[in-house]
């Protein structure tokens, strides 16, 4: 049982680190602060580089510590899948994030429902491994068909209760991106 909440909780973190780099029309740090910029020939976190602000309503600015890095920032951004352009000044690089298109919504409201049930997914193999390991202790007479029942009743409640939490997470991001 420790193991499937460890590894739940794990998997319905991971679920929201996801979410929160879906871009919506709400800034957040999470969009670029993972973007990977060439430093010196190496391939470098945004968040390693620089410092991540969020200027309400809908700007992000870096304050990269490096002059030397700055070009290297800005073509991470503007490469990016977030189709974001970048405005140099100085050591400062603002990004501007428009405003979300109804199709492109709509494209992000899919987008997030897959990554979603990526992570289903992934709890239902955890409470299949977990109940094969129950089958075992079963199988090995270390357990009675009492416990092997009420052992599986207690696997079903916790991923229940962890693809509530998913589906808390979706219903949020969805609601922050039909904003």
């Amino acid at each position: 049982m420790n193991e499937l909440k460890t590894n739940g909780q794990a998997i319905v973190e991971s679920l929201r680190k996801a979410l929160a780099a879906v871009r919506t029309t709400r800034p957040n740090a999470a969009l670029v602060e993972d973007l990977k910029a060439n430093y010196y020939n190496q391939m470098t976190p945004i968040k390693q580089l620089g410092t991540i602000s969020v200027q309400p309503p809908r700007e992000i600015s870096i304050q990269v510590w490096d002059k030397g890095a700055v070009p290297g920032v800005a073509k991470a951004i503007e490469s990016s899948s977030l189709n974001l352009s970048a405005s140099v000044d100085g050591q400062i690089i603002r990004i501007f994030l428009p405003e979300l298109s109804q199709e492109r919504r709509d494209e992000l409201i899919k987008h997030i429902g897959k990554v979603t049930e990526e992570h289903k997914i992934q709890i239902r193999h955890l409470r299949d491994d977990i109940n094969k390991k129950v089958q075992v202790a079963f199988d090995a007479h270390e357990m009675n068909e009492d416990q092997k029942f009420k052992a599986k009743e207690q696997v079903q409640k916790e991923v229940d209760k962890l693809n509530e939490d998913i589906e808390k997470a979706l219903q949020n991001k969805t609601k922050e991106i039909n904003e």
